[in-house]
């Protein structure tokens, strides 16, 4: 099964590999695609598997994870983050590029692309270029020769942190009508400090040329203010946070690996912000940055462990459990963050396929048992609800054209 999506006023095709099992289940809940897009809460659906009430989502869309693949298949690869993904309710999935090689060209590129198509795992994944070669910040990489194929372009990992290049890098990106995704760290001084100088740069550059601008794991304060000052001047400007920045600080770190990403943790204040951020719209999408790495990287105390954790298969029953259920967000507001949004800043048109979650039943995140090859995890231990519910027959060693999403 193949659906087409408009990308920057060109048509491409993707495979998307969804399988549509017992669509009756969907139509006996009444909800068709068109209504479900104005609809305030989600739908329970009386599935015939037994009598749990389970209630339709709309797939999840992250843009921005870490596969590891080329160069890294140790830590991850297209295969294994993908079951991740997909067990965890995910469509669509958007790679990031500090691989080896970088995909700072097309040629580069087609090796992930290749892995791509191999990958047999339900899952939609589209992969970011980058914005310089080799991510090394000094010259623009191949934009043109790779734009039908990505979601845009990013050096995530490393900041653009020389402005003339940032701007010139922008100019191009803005002519093609592409979207540039920044990892923001410049300068010298803290961590909040490298942050929010970047943040401030980039939104003025995009005011300048007027290139779409997405801004990734914010977690300060400075930057959502900066942030919100910018969209209500009219800049075309979005911004991702993650579940971890939003549910933890500092104080909670106490040396646990686990605990340890970039940026790091902030401050209750900062929390407070991001929060009241995800509340008011300021916060376009959550996503996970999720960022595998092997036991022994993650297993040598706080001082030589590296930065990054995995968060997909604990991403929506955290947000759910502790947002949702709490009435800080609404649904919609959630399914929003979630799923919606992604789409509309890829510029996408988001397919009508949908997950099953159960809402109701407690479980315990155990990342031990995680798909991905990862397994640090800030949330592991932590008692939740909104579990995506897999068929009973599912075998994990056969995940091809099993995914429990439904579409018309």
């Amino acid at each position: 099964m193949q659906f087409f999506v408009s990308l920057r006023r060109k048509t491409y095709m993707m495979t998307d590999r969804f399988n549509i099992k017992n669509p009756e289940s969907v139509l006996r809940s009444q909800l068709s695609a068109s209504e479900f897009h104005t609809v305030s809460d989600i739908k329970k659906a009386d599935f015939p598997q037994g009598n749990q009430p389970f209630f339709l989502f709309p797939a999840l869309a992250d843009l921005h994870v870490h596969f590891r693949e080329p160069g890294f298949e140790y830590k991850e690869t297209i295969e294994s983050g993908a079951k991740a993904a997909y067990s965890a309710g995910y469509g669509l999935v958007c790679t990031m590029p500090n691989l080896n090689p970088a995909p700072d060209c097309l040629d580069n590129l087609k090796i992930q692309l290749d892995a791509i198509q191999r990958c047999k795992t339900a899952v939609s994944i589209l992969p970011f270029g980058c914005i310089t070669k080799n991510r090394q910040g000094r010259e623009p990489a191949d934009y043109e020769s790779m734009l039908p194929y990505v979601a845009g372009f990013s050096d995530d990992g490393n900041g653009v942190e020389d402005d003339d290049v940032m701007e010139e890098c922008m100019h191009r990106i803005a002519s093609l009508g592409g979207l540039i995704v920044t990892h923001c760290e410049k300068g010298s001084g803290d961590d909040r400090e490298r942050e929010s100088a970047e943040v401030e740069r980039n939104i003025r550059l995009a005011r300048k040329t007027g290139c779409r601008l997405h801004l990734c794991h914010i977690s300060t304060k400075e930057s959502i203010e900066f942030i919100r000052r910018g969209k209500a001047d009219g800049i075309c400007v979005s911004c991702e946070t993650a579940p971890h920045y939003l549910l933890f600080t500092k104080d909670d770190v106490k040396g646990q690996p686990n605990m340890k990403m970039n940026p790091p943790l902030g401050t209750a204040d900062d929390r407070c912000a991001l929060v009241e951020a995800l509340k008011d719209g300021t916060i376009d999408v959550i996503a996970t940055d999720h960022a595998p790495h092997s036991h022994e990287e993650k297993s040598n105390g706080w001082e030589n462990s590296l930065n990054g954790v995995v968060g997909l298969e604990s991403a929506f029953p955290v947000v759910y459990t502790h947002f949702v259920k709490t009435g800080i967000i609404s649904f919609n507001r959630f399914t929003d963050l979630m799923s919606r949004n992604a789409y509309k800043i890829l510029h996408i048109e988001q397919p009508p396929y949908y997950i099953r979650v159960d809402l109701s039943t407690p479980y315990i995140i155990n990342s031990s048992k995680f798909l991905s090859k990862g397994h640090s995890c800030p949330f592991d231990g932590m008692l939740v609800q909104g579990k995506v519910f897999l068929n009973e027959n599912d075998n994990d060693n056969d995940n091809e054209n099993k995914y429990e999403t439904y579409g018309y």
